[in-house]
Parts: structure tokens; C-alpha cells; sequence
């Protein structure tokens, strides 16, 4: 299980946060986690394989759904990918970079293609000290994830959090990001749509924007506040349920 929790401490802000699926508890994720930027994930480079950039590695955890592996290990690695998500409370424009994260996009274009994020709740939403509304988990658990993980693809470009630390940044508003387990490569299925600047270590995947509509979207979900969820986390009390995931 991935994690997004947030802990504020002398060494920084901490985002662990539900989303892979390599079967690995929260404890274990919250002590790879901890500190201020700079854990074993944020400094191991991304697997490779002989046919390309990306390995999509099988995890011990089973898939939520019967889907497989992105079959192009080779991505592009220039070029942009239009991703709707129509929910129950109103549509969210995605757009993903493929110059900024091409195994993730990869990853994420085949899911969407294979149907796996339709009819599938964003199960968890914080707005204290992060704000992010996280999605791409079929069981609403914060558990699930699609049998396989992908390789870290880190920001490096992202204006440091100014009173938060050495080596925190500030994830912009608008921007999309995958959750971990704070282990390296450990990114699964599960995103967070980030919809306020928020402070974090580095070691999120950015893949792509959300549109102003998409943004107006987050905003309501926002404002009706959060009500206990799944694994102690926060959900939204608006409930949100992707109800398609469309490429193009």
C-alpha cells in the first residue's frame, strides 16, 4: 500500500501517501518516509531494460483489476496527452507530459485505455498542510493498485518551500503528481491532483496540469471539507467518483 500522510516536524513536511501496490504496510512506508527530502527513493536512478526506459516491474500485490503492464517500454519522451475524467461532481481536464514523466504517462494512457479508473472513487482528500485530492484506486481502500509498479521519474525543476527545510518543494497548484510508498520505485496507480501549492520532498512523480474547469472541480470538493476515510486517512465528504477515464 502506498501512503500519503502528512506529519509537520522540526525536519519538514512529509508526504507518504496510498497508491502502489507492492503490498508493503504503512508502517514500513512511514519509516522509509520520514524526514525532510532525500530517503533511499528520492537517490536510486530508475530501472531500465534492455528494450527501453521504463520497467514495468510486477508487484507481489494482486492487480484490482484485470489489466497488464504499458506494452511500450520505449515511450516518447517529447509531446503531451489529453486525459478527461469525468466524475460525479463535473469533468477534469488532464493534460500529461510525456517530456516530464514518459514512463508514468505511458503507464497511465494504457490504464485508461484498459477501462481501470471507471467507476472509481478518489478516496482520500487532505487540506491541512498538503492539498491534494487522491485518486486511481478501484477498491477505495487506498490499498489497490495494478499488479505493477513504475519507475520513478522525480521533478527536478520544482521552486523550493521557503521555511519548510532543506530540500522541500512547493508542488504547484494544478499540478498532477503519483503517490508511493516511499520506497524506491514503488508508484502504482494511484495520483493526487494537487489543487493549493503544497510542500513536499521531491520524490513525488509530476506528470502533468489540470485545466481551470478541472481546478473549479477541486476547489468545490475542497470547500465541503473532509470526514473520516479509509486506514485513518481523510476522505472528501463530496463524494467523487470517476465515472470515465478518457485519452484524447
Amino acid at each position: 500500500m502506498s501512503r500519503i500522510a502528512v506529519a509537520v516536524s522540526a525536519a519538514g513536511l512529509v508526504l507518504a501517501g496510498c497508491g502502489s501496490s507492492d503490498g508493503s504496510s504503512d508502517a514500513a512506508a512511514a519509516t522509509t518516509a520520514t524526514g525532510a527530502a532525500g530517503t533511499t527513493a528520492a537517490t536510486t536512478p530508475p530501472p531500465t531494460t534492455e528494450a527501453g526506459l521504463c520497467d514495468f516491474t510486477a508487484s507481489p500485490q494482486a492487480a484490482a483489476r484485470n489489466v497488464h503492464p504499458p506494452k511500450d517500454s520505449n515511450p516518447p519522451t517529447t509531446g503531451t496527452v489529453p486525459l478527461t475524467l469525468a466524475t460525479s461532481v463535473g469533468t477534469i481536464g488532464l493534460t500529461l507530459d510525456r517530456a516530464q514523466a514518459p514512463c508514468t504517462v505511458e503507464s497511465m494512457v494504457s490504464l485508461a485505455q484498459q477501462d481501470y479508473f471507471d467507476d472509481t472513487p478518489c478516496h482520500r482528500l487532505t487540506d491541512q498542510g498538503i492539498y491534494v485530492l487522491q485518486c486511481g484506486d478501484p477498491t477505495g481502500t487506498g490499498r489497490g493498485g495494478p499488479g505493477y509498479t513504475i519507475p520513478d521519474e522525480f521533478p527536478q525543476n520544482l521552486a523550493p518551500a521557503e521555511g519548510m527545510g532543506p530540500g522541500t518543494v512547493v508542488y504547484p497548484r494544478g499540478s498532477i503528481a503519483m503517490a508511493n510508498t516511499g520506497r524506491a520505485h514503488s508508484g502504482g496507480s494511484q495520483f493526487f491532483l494537487v489543487y493549493k501549492d503544497s510542500p513536499l520532498p521531491p520524490e513525488y512523480t509530476v506528470f502533468g496540469t489540470i485545466d481551470e474547469a478541472g481546478l473549479a472541480v477541486l476547489d468545490k470538493v475542497a470547500a465541503a471539507g473532509t470526514e473520516p476515510g479509509p486506514g485513518g486517512m481523510t476522505a472528501p465528504t463530496m463524494e467523487v467518483q470517476i465515472t470515465d477515464a478518457t485519452v484524447g
